[in-house]
């Protein structure tokens, strides 16, 4: 799944400390800070076009740990400067000072997530094992400062409060929330508990993500020639280009990455090599050595368990969703099994369709997990007569990234302009740069970076962050957006080819972005927003592949250069939700295991069993797997962003499928300019400054509802 949020927002929304500015502290403690950021490059300010940006060029890895001892310390002391503030407690000398304090840990964590995520090494995965205790004893310390906690409550309980705006009022309760939900009320002792379990919490998040990260790079399955039966013209060059980069100039590799492994289930006829590139892929951090995470996870459960007790919730999952639109894990639990019998339903209808093609081509097998790609494949073309490989000849991942900008233009009057003259620092190659502006005035938004290509060190999956996000309580900033793919390099000189399903999430991941870029609220905090909620924007804006301009216009052949032929178009509609309950089904699987261990009690788990046992009384079918198998499932256990939260895709889907009936249904369909201008106004620009729940009413007029989601998939509608 699509996994999407950067280290410096988690960091803010837990401490609400990361913002823009400086804040008032002594002189003396300014001039040493200005002496550090001469010589530290990773503490420097940012300086060149766009108001500033990343020095990606020069930046140390050995600067990093430096860096934020001096960050931390002097937000530290910005802290102190607020709590110590002779003057009554107010939203400004308050609140908003501490939205203005942080700026130098925003610019320090721009860096990091670029080495941990992008340009990991055994280098950075060192410095990561040594800074995450110490990030973890920074938040301990704020979220533990009585005095500040003091001031923060006195603005929440004052008479000031009534008279604030909406979003100024809901930034100072969630502030307040925060601190609660961070232990702010506990006791002496429990503090202590609390920060300690934070603290292993941090050391073993980043070992979960290690162990996944080396399993991926260690293993990799080499081909010769005579085993590539099957596998398109696109999928053989990139399995080439693959192993030339790993020395291997006289094989082929299937690396051990969804983007690698997909597409040679899906094409390659030699089924033992299907079974072992299935197995590799999921066994990772499953394999009983060195790197396997099953204790590790077992860990996890029992301190978050015992966190959340302390502050007086039955089990963690309660905690979590308590400030989300779910609000409960009875909600969530409640949307997702009144889909899962539908999915599995169809899964069984899908494995019969399977078996009978292989029965007829006297395969002599009975469809296996592996199998269920290659065979869904076969299906595909006997009911719709739709070939993968053909569609994705006409997938080239440069005239998408024109359709998304196209898409912008109408949508956000958004204009991308590359930037080519070098101005604009970036960290690999790779990485392309575009100036947004606005089309109708030529004003600066920001700039969007693009890292589309796989490459060691770089974490596999797809997702979007920012470096600066937008603000306007001290000047207005400008944004610096970033997406982040893995897309298998074509040969040089040819366009790079992606599937369908990679297209989707291209488009998805891009949704973020614009979310970042059409930001328009005043506080730094405002930027972030509830996981079951912030899917839903980039999940909505899929659809628009599917739209005419972007099929009449962008989709031509990478060889012809003729459009997609309408009868192929037609066939790709028709199939829309072909293979909906193994895709609904995988996902799904994962986020009821999700839950289910965050509302349980972890003692003496045995994590392999119980994700054995609990897909066995689910009745998951034999034919498949969940997306994320337990001890892979690094949203959830290399970090704390989509723990007992991974439900979230599936809610945020049911807005998606309403908001696109509502395109729908309107005069100028999808770029409909009044739909487009709700769309920007109530669920782009507003960001975390207004309740989702009323955003959403604010756009379609009432609340979303499921039914629309089971039509989007073609499932029965549940009777009520």
């Amino acid at each position: 799944m699509k996994n999407k949020i950067t280290i410096a927002l988690s960091l803010a929304l837990m401490t609400g400390l990361t913002a823009c500015g400086q804040s008032n502290v002594d002189t003396e403690a300014t001039r040493k800070m200005e002496q550090a950021q001469t010589k530290n490059t990773v503490l420097a300010k940012w300086q060149g076009p766009f108001e500033g940006v990343p020095a990606f060029d020069t930046v140390k890895l050995d600067d990093l740990k430096p860096a934020f001892d001096i960050a931390i310390s002097n937000n530290l002391a910005e802290i102190d400067a607020v709590v110590n503030n002779p003057e009554p407690a107010t939203f400004e000398n308050t609140i908003v000072e501490l939205e203005r304090a942080g700026s130098d840990l925003n610019r320090i964590y721009a860096y990091y997530g670029i080495w941990r995520s992008n340009k990991s090494s055994p280098e950075v995965r060192e410095v990561a094992k040594d800074l995450g205790p110490k990030l973890s004893e920074f938040r301990s310390k704020v979220n533990q400062n009585k005095g500040l906690f003091e001031r923060i409550k006195a603005v929440y309980e004052s008479e000031e409060m009534k008279t604030l705006r909406k979003d100024q009022q809901k930034m100072v309760k969630e502030s307040y929330q925060g601190f609660v939900r961070s232990g702010a009320l506990l006791n002496d002792d429990d503090q202590k508990r609390y920060a300690e379990i934070n603290l292993k919490l941090s050391e073993i998040h980043t070992q979960f993500g290690n162990n996944i990260l080396a399993d991926e790079e260690n293993y990799v399955t080499y081909l010769t020639k005579e085993q590539i039966g099957g596998l398109p013209e696109s999928v053989v060059t990139a399995a080439k280009n693959a192993a030339v980069s790993l020395g291997k100039e006289d094989q082929y590799a299937i690396t051990n990455t969804r983007s690698s492994m997909d597409p040679f289930l899906t094409y390659s006829t030699e089924r033992e090599l299907r079974e072992q590139v299935w197995n590799t892929y999921y066994s990772r951090g499953d394999n009983g050595d060195e790197f396997d995470n099953n204790k590790i996870i077992a860990e996890i459960l029992k301190l978050r368990h015992e966190r959340v007790q302390l502050l007086g919730y039955d089990n963690y999952g309660q905690w979590r969703l308590e400030n989300r639109m779910a609000k409960n894990p009875e909600n969530a639990f409640a949307l997702m099994n009144a889909v899962w019998p539908a999915a599995i339903a169809r899964v069984e209808e899908e494995v019969a369709d399977m078996q009978a093609i292989a029965d007829k081509e006297g395969a002599d097998i009975t469809i296996a997990p592996w199998d269920y790609r290659f065979y869904a494949e076969k299906v595909r073309k006997a009911k719709y007569d739709l070939d993968s490989d053909e569609v994705k000849q006409y997938l080239q991942l440069d005239n998408l990234r024109e359709a998304m900008f196209y898409v912008a233009g109408e949508l956000f009057d958004f204009k991308f302009t590359p930037v080519e003259d070098g101005s604009v620092p970036v960290f690999d190659p790779e990485v392309k740069v575009w100036e947004v502006t606005k089309l109708s005035s030529g004003k600066h938004v920001g700039v969007w970076y693009l890292d589309p290509y796989a490459r060691k060190g770089k974490r596999s999956g797809a997702w979007a962050t920012t470096y600066r996000s937008f603000t306007s309580f001290d000047g207005v900033t400008n944004v610096l957006a970033s997406n982040n793919s893995n897309f298998i390099k074509g040969e040089a000189g040819k366009p790079t080819l992606i599937s369908w399903s990679d297209a989707e999430t291209l488009f998805h991941e891009f949704g973020h972005a614009l979310h970042f870029l059409a930001s328009n609220v005043e506080y730094p905090t405002q930027n972030g927003g509830v996981r079951d909620y912030t899917e839903f924007q980039s999940q909505l804006l899929e659809r628009w592949l599917t739209t005419d301009p972007v099929i009449d216009n962008y989709l031509v052949h990478n060889k012809t250069g003729k459009p997609i032929p309408a009868d192929l178009v037609a066939k790709i509609k028709k199939a829309a939700t072909f293979n909906e309950g193994f895709k609904t089904t995988e996902y799904l699987a994962s986020a009821i295991i999700d839950l289910k261990l965050h509302t349980m009690d972890p003692k003496n788990i045995d994590i392999d069993k119980f994700e054995r046992e609990t897909l066995a009384e689910m009745n998951m079918p034999k034919e498949m797997v969940m997306r994320h198998r337990t001890p892979q499932f690094g949203h959830v256990f290399s970090g704390e962003g989509y723990s007992a939260g991974y439900y979230g895709y599936m809610w945020a889907e049911v807005l998606t499928s309403d908001a696109a009936e509502a395109f729908e249904e309107s005069p100028g369909g999808y770029y409909d300019k009044a739909m487009a201008k709700k769309l920007v106004d109530h669920l782009f620009a507003p960001r975390n400054s207004i309740d989702p729940a009323e955003a959403y009413k604010m756009f379609r007029g009432r609340d979303a509802k499921v039914e629309a989601l089971m039509r989007d998939r073609g499932f029965p509608i549940p009777k009520k």
